[in-house]
C-alpha cells in the first residue's frame, strides 16, 4: 500500500515509521509512506503557507496556491506507482467518522492503490483546494486537534495493520475489539497467581472450546458494561445471547 501525506509537520511520523507494527510493514515493503511539505512549495523566502482568513475572524489559513502545488505534487506522485488517481482524503472534525469498518474497508480497497491523506493546520484550508482535490474528508472523534497529522497517523496505523503481513501474527487483528462488533476479552500472562489474584482457571484447562466459549462470554460482557450501544448494532446469535445473559448472572452474583 502506497501512503502520501502532506503536512507541514512531516518529523512528527517518524513516531509511527520507525518503530513497531508501521515499521515493520515499511521494512517489509507492505506499505510505502512518503511525506510532502507545503513549505517547499511555498514561492516567498518566508516559506509562507498560510494567511488571514476573508471576512475576519481569529486563525489563519492554509493559502489556496500553496497547497494546490504541494497537492498535484503528491497526487502526481501516488498516480505514478498505483496507474491510477489516488484517494485523497482530508482529515477533519466535519468528516465522517472513522472506525474498523472503515479501516477494514480502506485497507480492502487500497491495497493495491495509493491513497493521500491530507493534514491540515491552523483554521484549514482554503475551501476552493478542498472541492478541487478532496475526495473524503473524515474525523477521528468528536473533538479538535491542534492539525491533522496525528489523525493521519491514526489511520494508517488502524488501516496498515489489517494488510497481509504487518502483525506478527494474522490472527492478533482477527481478535482485536472491534472486529466483530464487540470490545476484545480480558487477556493474562506468567505468573499465574499475582498478589492474589489468579488466572481463570479455565483459560489453563486446555480445553479449548470452552477457553473460546469463555472468550466470548467476556467480550460480549465486557461490550454489555462499557459500549451498550455496540450490542444494538449487532443481532446476537442464540449462543451468544444465552452467554451474555450468564454474564449478567454472574455480575449480579459477583455485585457487579
Amino acid at each position: 500500500m502506497d501512503i502520501h501525506v502532506v503536512t507541514i509537520f512531516p518529523e512528527m511520523f517518524s513516531a509511527i515509521t520507525e518503530h513497531g507494527v508501521i515499521a515493520r510493514a515499511v521494512k517489509q515493503g507492505v506499505l510505502s509512506i512518503t511525506l510532502h511539505n507545503p513549505r517547499d512549495f511555498a514561492e516567498d523566502r518566508h516559506s509562507t503557507i498560510d494567511g488571514r482568513p476573508y471576512g475576519g475572524g481569529p486563525g489563519m489559513v492554509m493559502m489556496p496556491d500553496v497547497m494546490s502545488r504541494v497537492l498535484e505534487a503528491a497526487v502526481l506522485a501516488a498516480s505514478s506507482v498505483s496507474g491510477v488517481r489516488p484517494r485523497v482524503v482530508y482529515l477533519s472534525p466535519q468528516g465522517q467518522q472513522f472506525d474498523h469498518g472503515a479501516a477494514q474497508e480502506f485497507a480492502l480497497e487500497s491495497s493495491n492503490e495509493a491513497l493521500v491523506l491530507l493534514a491540515g493546520r491552523y483554521e484549514g484550508v482554503d475551501e476552493r483546494v478542498l472541492a478541487r482535490f478532496v475526495d473524503e474528508e473524515w474525523s477521528v472523534g468528536d473533538y479538535v486537534l491542534s492539525g491533522g497529522e496525528l489523525p493521519a497517523m491514526i489511520m494508517i496505523d488502524a488501516i496498515a495493520r489489517l494488510l497481509p503481513s504487518s502483525l506478527g501474527n494474522v490472527e492478533s487483528a482477527e481478535q482485536d475489539s472491534f472486529v466483530d462488533g464487540l470490545l476484545d476479552c480480558p487477556h493474562y500472562t506468567r505468573p499465574e497467581n499475582f498478589n492474589g489474584d489468579k488466572v481463570p482457571q479455565v483459560l489453563m484447562s486446555g480445553d479449548h472450546q470452552a477457553i473460546e466459549r469463555w472468550r466470548l462470554k467476556q467480550a460480549l460482557g465486557r461490550t454489555w458494561l462499557r459500549r451498550p450501544e455496540l450490542l444494538e448494532k449487532k443481532e446476537l446469535t442464540a449462543d451468544e445471547s444465552q452467554l451474555l445473559e450468564e454474564f449478567k448472572l454472574e455480575s449480579l452474583d459477583k455485585g457487579t
